[in-house]
This record gives structure tokens, sequence and C-alpha cells, in this order.
């Protein structure tokens, strides 16, 4: 073992508004820097329309954005410093697939498609893909093979297949000039290393196998033939896109020398097969076997890992998607998660800050509106964590963006009841915040339903660091203690990791988490006389999700 500050690594954390770089000394997993830069034409509201539930994000928001931010990191080191950098590791949203040519250049960063938000990457979160998600489903119910076993039993608008139909079907000139496909955790690695033949990139096991409808049993994709019965466009498709994938324990090749020039990077990095970012949060958060860890940021990404020989064949009914591999080599990787989680509590701050940031026209910039959001969020859970709970108070539906588990339906809307007079805006919030806790619970109880423990529960992202009130409801709701992880940066800790392993600091992933864990920071226990009040406010809850679900109300 070399001595500590012989080897560093660095964790790439694309998430939706910007991203993130971590340094860490691979030895210790002291931090040395991070940095974030966010992207300048997603922070203009370019490329997206609200009401249509489009989001797009330009491909050199992510170039300028990262190689800003690496070069952030590495600002103020010495040199050698720098040069005992030995690996880099990326993890992005998704599914977040884009339209590419034959060398693997998204179709936006040619001149004529360089405004088209069809020829960009089409965000998770994007939901215009909703009908051809609900063809996908309707055929995979009539072929031979059910291709979305593996994905829970139902396909999402929100991954790669729906969001590429859609796109190949609303804009001819992207249709016809679109190669391939990549997910963005494929394209970046691509990107660094230089790799010009899109045949030729490491495509991410994580990123197939749960948005692509990847898995061994079926040779890889789903089948030309299942694919020409979706569309006549498609003929094709499968060949050229990927038949293998891989785990993010293996390189994708070595820093191309302009990148390492560009960011300053030592030409020896190595750099590793891309993942997800909650898949990569949860190694960072040092996920074992039947830990649930909650990813919670805007939405929610559940993770869990089993061992195969258990639970390799058993089908997980309602889930986003069981994957040999995408979280830890060897391990079967489960995802589930809430489509809006912190996205409907900003809904709320919106919403009460509209007469001064709207009918003010011009008196607030977009800093000054994003301090007023966070500081009636702030407010509001002060005054909510105040206030008594009872079995007669509001409760609310969390699906404003849709259902993502259990059981996805992206057409499914948010609800709220039992509002009367003396309904305020604290008492509402605790409503929304109650109906996330809600929403976690019918997660667990899907996965004990069909037959997988949970046996603890550890949270990170971006709301279990900010809002105790969130993070103690939800304890009180789950009726379970949950950790909080010490790091601000799960993901790109994980894929720091990664990283190390990529390099060759570390054998496994097993290894380099003991190595470079901080440990835990937190944990948050039940609340005795609140429980029992929660399971009659949860059972309101599951006969409104039962109500509007039955129904099928837009």
């Amino acid at each position: 073992m070399s001595k500590a500050g012989e080897n560093y690594v660095i964790g790439l954390d694309f998430g939706t508004d910007s991203v993130r770089a971590l340094l860490l000394d691979a030895e210790t997993g002291s931090e040395i820097n991070d940095a974030i830069t966010h992207y300048r034409r997603w922070g203009e509201g370019l490329y997206c329309d609200d009401g249509r539930s489009q989001f797009r994000q330009h491909p050199l928001d992510h170039i300028e954005a990262m190689e800003a931010c690496i070069r952030d990191v590495l600002s103020g080191l010495s040199d050698d410093t720098v040069n005992s950098i030995q690996g880099l590791s990326v993890d992005t949203t998704g599914s977040t697939p884009v339209a590419v040519d034959r060398q693997g250049t998204p179709l936006a960063l040619l001149p004529e498609f360089a405004d088209n938000p069809n020829a960009m990457f089409v965000l998770w979160k994007d939901h215009t893909a909703i009908a051809e998600a609900e063809e996908i489903n309707q055929l995979a119910r009539r072929w031979e093979v059910d291709y979305t076993k593996y994905s829970g039993g139902s396909y999402s608008s929100e991954w790669f297949w729906a969001k590429l139909l859609h796109i190949i079907r609303t804009d001819h000139a992207v249709a016809a000039g679109a190669y391939s496909w990549m997910e963005h955790c494929d394209w970046i690695p691509a990107l660094l290393c230089g790799c010009d033949d899109v045949h030729a990139n490491k495509r991410s096991r994580c990123a197939a196998g749960h948005k692509a409808m990847w898995h061994d049993e079926f040779g890889g994709l789903p089948s030309q033939d299942f694919l020409t019965a979706l569309d006549p466009r498609l003929e094709g498709i499968r060949d050229r896109l990927f038949h293998q994938t891989y785990t993010s324990d293996v390189a994708a090749g070595i820093i191309a020398p302009e990148w390492a020039d560009r960011t300053g990077l030592p030409r020896h990095t190595k750099i590793g097969v891309g993942a997800l970012d909650a898949h990569m949060g949860a190694v960072g958060a040092v996920i074992s076997p039947y830990s649930l860890v909650k990813v919670i940021g805007t939405s929610t990404c559940d993770m869990l890992i089993a061992p195969n020989d258990q639970y390799g064949s058993q089908l997980v009914n309602g889930i986003c998607g069981q994957v040999d591999g995408s979280i830890i080599p060897g391990m079967l990787g489960m995802e589930a998660g809430q489509s809006a989680f912190g996205d409907l509590y900003q809904w709320f701050a919106r919403l009460l800050s509209y007469p001064i940031t709207d009918l003010l026209d011009g008196s607030f910039n977009q800093l000054e509106q994003h301090t007023l959001t966070n500081r009636i969020l702030a407010g509001l859970s002060r005054e909510a964590a105040e206030l008594p709970v009872a079995v007669t108070d509001e409760v609310a539906l969390d699906w404003v963006n849709g259902r993502r588990t259990p059981d996805v339906d992206p057409t499914l809307s948010g609800w709220l009841t039992g509002i009367r007079l003396g309904t305020d805006a604290p008492r509402l919030f605790k409503a929304l915040v109650e109906a996330t806790a809600f929403g976690s619970k019918a997660i667990v109880d899907r996965f004990e339903a069909e037959g997988v423990p949970v046996k603890e529960i550890i949270a990170t992202g971006g709301i279990s660091k900010k809002s105790p009130y969130v993070m103690q409801v939800l304890a009180d709701v789950l009726e379970r203690p949950i950790k909080t992880v010490k790091t601000e940066q799960a993901c790109a800790l994980g894929s720091a990791m990664y990283a190390a392993v990529v390099a060759g600091i570390y054998t496994d992933i097993a290894e380099a988490q003991v190595a470079m864990s901080p440990g835990f920071e937190q944990e948050y226990l039940p609340r005795p006389d609140r429980v029992a009040v929660y399971r009659q406010l949860y059972h309101r809850y599951q006969q409104l999700a039962d109500a509007q679900a039955g129904a099928n109300i837009l």
C-alpha cells in the first residue's frame, strides 16, 4: 500500500442543475478539494417548457461546466498533487439520452442542430414520451418475451426507449441525423477518452439495465423484431446501439491529450465506465445487502442490493429495475424512487412567492428569487415542526410529477384533501412533507411484500443534510431509524471510490468503501407518540392513492 498523499482520485457528479467535482486522497478518503459549476443555458431556462414537461440540456452546458469545474478543483494544488491523480469516474442523471452521429457526437454540437432541443440531452424528468411508454408496455404484454420483466413489469416515459421513440417521431431531421443514441453517463467518459467511434464506447450496465431493458436473458437489448414492431423507424437500431455492457469497476480508457490539456489533469489519468448518480450515491453511502439507501433531492432514488444467488431469478414487481452489477459488481441492484420530493416543496414555495416575484415585475433577480424560496421553505419547516399531528389533518398525494414507484404511472397527479378555512401555509406544507414520507413508505412496503427485506435505511442527498424536519417525519412514518451520511457529496464520493478501483489502488469496491468512507453523521429515531397517528394518516393516503390510480385521473 502506498502512503497517504501519493494517490488521488476525482469523482465527477453531473446533477440536474450543475456538475460537482470531488478530489480525494484515495488512501485515507480525505477530501482535498471540491468545486461546483452550474449549467449556464439550463439556468437561463433555455430549451425547456414546464407546461409540456419538456426538459432538455445542451451538451455545451456539460462540456463547459465540466472543464471549468475540473480546473477549479485543481486550482491551488501543487504539481506533485496534480500528477498523483490516478483516476476519474463519472455519474450523471438518467435516463438522459441524446441522439449522436457515427462518431458519437451529440447532434446539438453540429451547426445544423445547434438550437434544436430534440438534438439535445432529454433530461431524466422530461415526460414528453408518456404515449410512447404506454405503447412499449402494451406491446411487451403481447410479445412472447416480456422485456419489461426486469424493469418492474412496466416501462416509464422517463426512460431511454420511450424518449428515443418520441424524438424520432416528432423530428424527422433529428431522426435522419441520428446514427445512434447515448446515455449521458456513457457520453462523458467517451468524450474524456477521445473516443470517435460510437461502437467502441463502453456502455454502462447500470444505465442499460435499469433504463433500456438490457439483460443477459435477452441477449442484450430487446430483439430487433420487437423494436421494429414498436415502430418501423427503429429498423436496424439494435445493431447501431450496443450489445455488451460494463460495470463501473472497468476502465473506459485513458484521458485523451486534448482533455488532459483542457482540464489540467495528468495524461495518465484513467477514466472509469460511468453510472447513474443515485447508484453511485448508494456506493458512497456504503450500501450493504438489504440496506435501503435513499438519495433524496428534487426526486428520490431508493437503492437496494441483494446477493444474486438469492434474488437473481426472482422478479420484483413495480420497481424501476433489478440489474446484476448496477451498483456493486456481483450483487443484484434494485432501484425504486419518487418522481417528486424536493420538487414538491419547491412548487409550493414558488406558489407562495408568486405575488412578490411575478406581480412586482423586475424587482427580484434570479439569485434573489432563489434566496426568497429558501427562506420560505425554512420558515415553513420551522412552523410545521411545531404543529401537532392528528388523524383529521389534511392529507396529500405526492404525485405532482407522476408516480415512479410502486408501479410507474406518469399520468397520475397530486391531490390535496381535507382543506378547511383554518388551513394555512404551514399546515399545507406539513401535509406535503407527510405525503412524500407516505410515498417513501409505499416503496418500503412494496419491497417487503415482494419478499425483499429492508434491514436498515440510509439517507443521503441535499434534503437529508438540510431539513431535519423532513427527515424526522420520514423516520416517524417509516417507523425505522434513518442514518444520514456524513459527506454532502455521496454521489461524487461513490464515483471517486470507483475511480480508485479503476486506477488499481483497490482491488474491488468493498475495499475502497472501507478505506474511503467518512461514516455517518446523524440518526433519526421514530417518535412513538407520532407513529400511531401516522399509521392512520397513511391509511388515508392509501385510500386516496387507490382512488386516483383506479380512476387514472389526469
